[in-house]
């Protein structure tokens, strides 16, 4: 088989495998073979190369113009001349020569492997920034490969990623080969490929996940209105159904609890409240107390604040352990929360 016929069986078979257009490669080779024609004929901007897409020969022109007198020949050709060549040609006209040179055809397979290897890099690149970038803002789920310091190197198939220190959460660790679910927080391209930030802190995750697990939720029947996190601890989520015949919560936590257990088990036992979605914030604040009883909420939409009377032996749960109850549910609703007890509000 000849130069050429390898060049394009080759080129067939990388954009089979490599999904990598074999016109670009053919375009990339020919823009390198013109510059190629300089060392030949002193000045390529004349000069045309073309390679057939069936044959892969390799042929080199140079373009002149028909003119009455010849004052550079590189550039123009008489009119006697260009009429031997075919006699409708006139002035003005631009003429191919075939200028190829007799070595021409291994200068070009030495330049197609250039061409071909950087080209399967840039388009494996494009390709690969593209895959990836659509994955922005969703989950994947990655192989723990090895610690880089503090960092996690963790391979999503075809390119690796990385577990920042911050992104981590605090008291996981992980073994290679471990399979985990992570939320692709940036995709940013780069002269060596993708480089690709992912989190298991960010609230997304735990809302992507239940999107993932929940039917009612992809069939957009469920909502999932907000949404507040404490990573590896605890998350707070307020759900809403837009058909009355569908407990939102319900349709979150499953039969037995097997939608929002797989959840926990996949965020290492974190705990997750969900409640249902109100319009009316005094309703809201209540549910996103829960699991503490309230006897009242006063709430202020103006300063986004609200005062909260639960019973006195609902108090130390309405405020939760280190006061985080009552912060996720600030969170949650947006509402500064002042929370007493029943005999505290007597006081006042």
């Amino acid at each position: 088989m000849d130069t050429g016929k390898e060049l394009i069986v080759a080129l067939n078979q990388i954009e089979k495998e490599k999904d990598i257009s074999k016109d670009i490669i053919l375009e990339a080779l020919q823009n390198s073979l013109v510059a190629a024609c300089k060392n030949n004929f002193g000045r390529a901007d004349n000069i045309k190369v073309n390679i057939d897409r069936d044959t892969g020969k390799v042929n080199v022109y140079a373009l002149k113009e028909v003119v009455e007198e010849v004052t550079d020949p590189v550039s123009q050709i008489s009119l006697a001349q260009a009429q031997k060549i075919d006699p409708v040609n006139d002035i003005g006209d631009i003429v191919n020569i075939e200028v190829t040179p007799k070595n021409f055809g291994r200068i070009a397979a030495q330049k197609a492997k250039q061409v071909v290897v950087q080209k399967i890099r840039e388009e494996e690149r494009k390709v690969l920034f593209k895959q990836y970038s659509m994955k922005e803002k969703d989950i994947v789920t990655g192989i723990v490969q090895r610690y880089v310091g503090n960092n996690v190197s963790i391979n999503l198939g075809k390119v690796d990623a990385v577990l920042t220190e911050s992104e981590q959460v605090r008291g996981e660790v992980f073994k290679p080969t471990e399979r985990i679910k992570l939320y692709v927080l940036e995709v940013k391209d780069t002269t060596k490929g993708p480089r690709i930030t992912v989190s298991r802190t960010h609230p997304e995750l735990v809302k992507r996940l239940f999107e993932a697990e929940v039917t009612e939720i992809q069939d957009g029947i469920v909502e999932i209105k907000s949404i507040a996190r404490e990573a590896g601890s605890r998350t707070k989520m307020a759900v809403w159904s837009n058909n009355p015949d569908v407990d939102p919560v319900g349709s979150c936590v499953g039969i037995n609890g097997s939608r929002v257990n797989a959840i926990v088990r996949e965020l290492r036992d974190e705990k997750i409240d969900i409640i249902n979605w109100s319009d009316d914030p005094a309703a809201l604040i209540e549910n996103a107390l829960s699991p503490a009883k309230v006897i009242s909420v006063d709430v202020n939409t103006e300063d986004r604040t609200a005062q909260v009377i639960v019973p006195d032996y609902q108090l130390s749960l309405a405020i939760g352990r280190e006061g985080q109850n009552a912060r996720l549910a600030a969170k949650l609703t947006g509402y500064k929360i002042d929370i007493k007890s029943e005999s505290q509000s007597m006081q006042y």
